[in-house]
């Protein structure tokens, strides 16, 4: 058996139903009022809090809905609620249900119990607020949520992304407690598109359960703020330009008066670092909102020499600015004098400048002047019962900083806490910013709260540097009108800063998928196969494939009694058929194939992290392969674990590092050295905006046991160039595929696959089939005379149960070389006696099918050297000038395609370890 460790050494990887009774709503209602200040003196209402104790109940359980706005009400059968979190949540939180991630747990709950309305309600204490405006603020429910306080209607948040902000001031009792409560509006099925904005795959997708509830609550953040009569209204600081010499700024913001009289001021802005500082008098109208404009035309400090500039990971640091924005009322007899501070607010932003292209039909992104090869990887949600928060953030971006990433696509726009932007911010993460369509052929059923959710994202997030790409639409094009209103949304609040790209797989980008992993080799031939868009590498929004845990992540989910052997309970979390866009039974073939069959659950997590390695290493290698020729970037498909699964991950769900971390981490690097297993070259690729030179680059060849092989290994001394590959050399490695990218040719091609170059084309996702007769036949022209000892044919369900091998120097007379009426399918490996010829021809006799004969790929090899083992290592290092090492990697490569049976022969490895803090 051999030992997962040992190759990783080789890595340096660092109730009862009752009728409701209607709310008696007051004469007058309190509709939102815009404070949206994002005042520093914020008295948070979230669970957590020691003094706040939300209640939960559904609605068709209360006796007397009108009772529960008011003190007294009894809720101790109640259950606790967690804010911000969802009913369902709630409830597990709370020990009622069992732990929905184990086994199959979440399948067996009860749905109608949590689909349907819930009341929220929780008793607060009042601030001290003295002669300020009390404020009260909601940052999201889900779906839609009406808000009473004390028996008042406040009003109705409609949709996840609708702000609520209350002036509270004339409801709160000062001397008794003050209930606030919501009444949460379940979203209703169906969800795509008709519930949106909501969360497209709460009602489960081939990655996630569906989840009960459908993920209703209040979902964000509740909390209070205090003000004097002038709120600061959503401010935004623009980059008009950005260099590395000059950055040009300009802020925009509203000022809200809420008093009956005129009211005089001084807005004072100051930015750090750099210590700039803006000043302006105001007098406001009563009652009236005004906006202020700071613009570089009549604020001289809005040109910021050698400012420091935000850039994506990999390309610089991302240097962050706190803008701290004060309005100090003054009085009409003394203005000079410098009042009481109304209101006051801060928030991050970034110097930095978008631009964009499509030349070639390509998408290509600009960052301050320089072009960014985008890698990155999609997030389906953050968790799916959105128990991620705050912190929990950070973490996550940052295991994307640490592969190297520079780009997140936020999936159907199912990510919406600030946290997880302000940690994309931090890290220099990009962000493709999806709103909540999924290409399915109709409109949510409430346009206007679509659209009203649109604008309120978009004024939410745009002072956030990370955001890159408002996108409209998964795998589709909004409808008519959705499609026209995103666009003007994003024109007329975003003024066109970022680009809005409507369809997250066609125009310009060369579509998506596919979702199941390929051998490394498919990565770098023409082209990897997506649906949808154009063909090539291009801009690729999302490709990936199946990943299989870690034994003690899978143990931590999957009860001892259905490890091994794969079963229905696989299933339940993604290895099935409920997710066979991601391939399990291709990925678990691939495995036996590779590296052999497992002897249990152990034995095949370990050897899925190999396959994990190489896999998705590939990926990202096989597009940096072909860096603007003509790939711009590209987006795994997944980066991150919503649910305990098997499938489309890096890290687990329980933040174990699986071998798509590790290959992902070693692809991704900034300056990074590697090679490529369809034609042995090794290339430099330079992902960043600064040159090198005079690196040397070596390549050192092992055999099995470990001794070096050196008549294989090559160095050359090569520059590297900002934002470019550098060619080195071709491993002299025996043989490979010598069919590969040969011509084919063939007696008849099947109207399903009729190209006989698709044996040759290293694509496993391509086939040709002969029309449905048994005398058929296809060879290779390998181009001239090579001595051929091994044929490897690669099946697909239609396969010949008896055919010949032939070979030939003219293609007209043909010696056979291999003869069998046992054909099994699926992969054969042929041994010959060698012989040198130029054309090798496979002669069907009788088809195992009713179809013809279909073959993914015909590969030919020549005789192994005596001298290399079946599977041998390449180390590839490369060297700066003083010898320290920029880059280095590692393969393993098989003289018989991707099997790399023979490491089982490895003996154990014996390693010690030690860790500082």
């Amino acid at each position: 058996m051999f030992r997962l460790l040992l190759l990783f050494s080789f890595f340096s990887l660092g109730a009862k139903a009752q009728t409701p009774r209607p709310v008696s709503t007051p004469p007058a209602t309190h509709p939102p009022c815009p404070a949206r200040s994002n005042a520093s003196a914020r008295f948070s209402l979230n669970t957590g809090d020691p003094a706040i104790h939300w209640k939960l109940c559904p609605r068709d359980e209360v006796r007397d809905s009108a009772s529960l706005l008011h003190p007294g009400y009894d809720t101790h059968a109640w259950t606790d609620a967690v804010v911000p979190g969802t009913t369902f949540g709630s409830f597990v939180a709370a020990g009622k249900e069992a732990d929905p991630n184990y086994a199959d747990n979440i399948y067996r709950v009860d749905k109608k119990k949590y689909d349907k309305d819930f009341w929220y309600r929780v008793e607060f204490a009042t601030l001290p607020h003295a002669g300020r405006h009390l404020w009260l603020h909601f940052r999201g429910i889900n779906r839609k949520g009406e808000i009473f306080l004390n028996g008042a209607r406040l009003g109705e948040l409609d949709g996840f992304m609708q702000r609520g902000d209350y002036d509270i001031t004339d409801l709160v009792n000062a001397k008794s407690p003050n209930v606030l409560a919501v009444l949460v509006h379940w979203p209703g099925r169906p969800i795509p598109n008709y519930a949106s904005p909501t969360y497209i795959s709460s009602d489960g997708w081939d990655w996630m359960p569906s989840v009960p509830g459908l993920l209703a609550g209040i979902t964000d953040e509740v909390y209070l703020t205090t003000t004097g009569d002038v709120n600061i209204i959503d401010p935004w600081m623009r980059t008009a330009s950005a260099s590395e010499k000059e950055a040009q700024l300009s802020l925009q913001l509203d000022l809200a008066n809420r008093s009956n009289a005129a009211t005089r001021g001084v807005l004072t802005v100051t930015i750090q670092p750099g210590n700039i500082t803006l000043s302006r008098e105001l007098t406001l109208a009563p009652n009236a909102t005004d906006s202020v404009t700071f613009d570089p035309a009549h604020d001289a400090a809005l040109v910021v020499h050698n400012p420091r500039l935000w850039w994506p990971n990999g390309y610089g640091d991302p240097d962050l600015y706190t803008c701290r924005i004060t309005f100090r009322q003054t009085g009409e007899a003394t203005p000079a004098v410098a009042g009481p501070v109304s209101d006051t607010t801060s928030f991050k932003f970034g110097i930095r400048q978008y631009a964009y292209d499509t030349l070639g039909d390509v998408f290509h992104l600009w960052v301050n002047g320089k072009r960014i090869f985008v890698k990155g990887g999609n997030w389906g949600m953050s968790e799916y019962l959105l128990r991620c928060r705050g912190a929990e953030y950070d973490y996550k971006v940052l295991l994307h900083h640490e592969m190297h990433y520079n780009m997140i696509r936020n999936w159907i726009g199912s990510t919406t806490d600030d946290a997880f932007y302000e940690a994309c911010d931090k890290y220099g993460i990009m962000v493709w910013d999806d709103f909540w369509l999924n290409s399915h052929p109709n409109l949510p059923t409430d346009l206007k709260a679509f659209e009203t959710n649109v604008d309120e994202k978009i004024r939410r997030l745009r002072n956030h540097p990370s955001i890159a790409v408002w996108c409209g639409d998964n795998e589709g094009t909004p409808l008519p009108p959705l499609n026209d209103s995103i666009r003007a949304s994003v024109w007329a609040l975003d003024h066109g800063d970022r680009w809005y790209q409507p369809n997250s797989h066609s125009g310009a980008l060369t579509g998506s998928g596919p979702w199941t992993n390929a051998g490394p080799a498919w990565y770098f031939t023409k082209y990897p196969g997506g649906f949808g868009g154009s063909p090539g590498w291009g801009f690729r929004t999302e490709i990936g494939t199946a990943v299989f845990p870690t034994f003690e992540s899978f143990a931590a989910f999957m009860p001892a009694s259905a490890w091994w052997p794969r079963n229905e309970l696989w299933d339940k979390h993604f290895f099935g058929a409920s997710a066979a866009n991601a391939g399990p039974d291709n990925y678990a073939r691939t495995i036996v194939q590779s590296y052999g069959a497992s002897q249990d659950i152990q034995d095949f997590c370990r050897k899925a992290q190999l396959l994990n390695i190489e896999t998705n290493k590939a990926l990202y290698e096989g597009w940096q392969h072909h860096m603007w020729d003509d790939a711009s970037g590209v987006m795994t498909w997944m980066s991150q674990s919503a649910y305990p699964s098997m499938v489309w991950q890096t890290y687990d769900y329980y933040y174990d590092l699986t071998g798509a971390y590790w290959g992902v981490r070693k692809a991704c690097e900034p300056v990074h050295i590697q090679w490529s297993c369809a034609d042995n070259s090794v290339k430099v690729i330079n992902a960043t905006g600064s040159g090198l030179h005079h690196l040397t680059a070596r390549a050192l060849v092992y055999n099995l046991d470990g001794t070096p092989a050196p008549a294989y290994d090559k160095t050359i001394t090569v520059d590297a160039p900002a934002d470019t590959t550098a060619d080195c050399f071709r491993l002299n490695l025996s043989s490979g595929d010598l069919a590969y990218q040969h011509p084919a040719f063939a007696s008849s091609g099947a109207t399903e696959a009729p190209d006989a170059s698709a044996v040759t084309d290293g694509s496993p996702g391509t086939r040709w089939s002969s029309q449905y007769s048994d005398a058929q036949w296809i060879y290779v022209d390998l181009g001239a005379p090579q001595e051929i000892a091994l044929v490897t044919l690669h099946w697909e369900t239609a396969f010949a149960k008896a055919y010949k091998l032939q070979v030939s120097d003219d293609a007209q007379s043909w010696k056979d070389i291999y003869s069998t009426e046992k054909g099994s399918g699926g992969t054969e490996h042929l041994s010959v006696t060698p012989v040198t010829a130029r054309y090798v021809r496979m002669l069907g006799i009788h088809r195992a099918t009713d179809f013809g004969y279909s073959l993914y790929s015909f590969e030919v090899y020549g005789k192994r050297h005596s001298d290399l083992s079946p599977v041998v290592f390449i180390r590839l290092q490369l060297d700066d000038e003083k010898g320290a090492i920029v880059s280095d990697n590692f393969y393993w490569r098989s003289e018989k395609g991707n099997d790399y049976t023979a490491l089982n022969t490895l003996p154990a490895a014996h390693l010690e370890t030690t860790s500082h803090l």
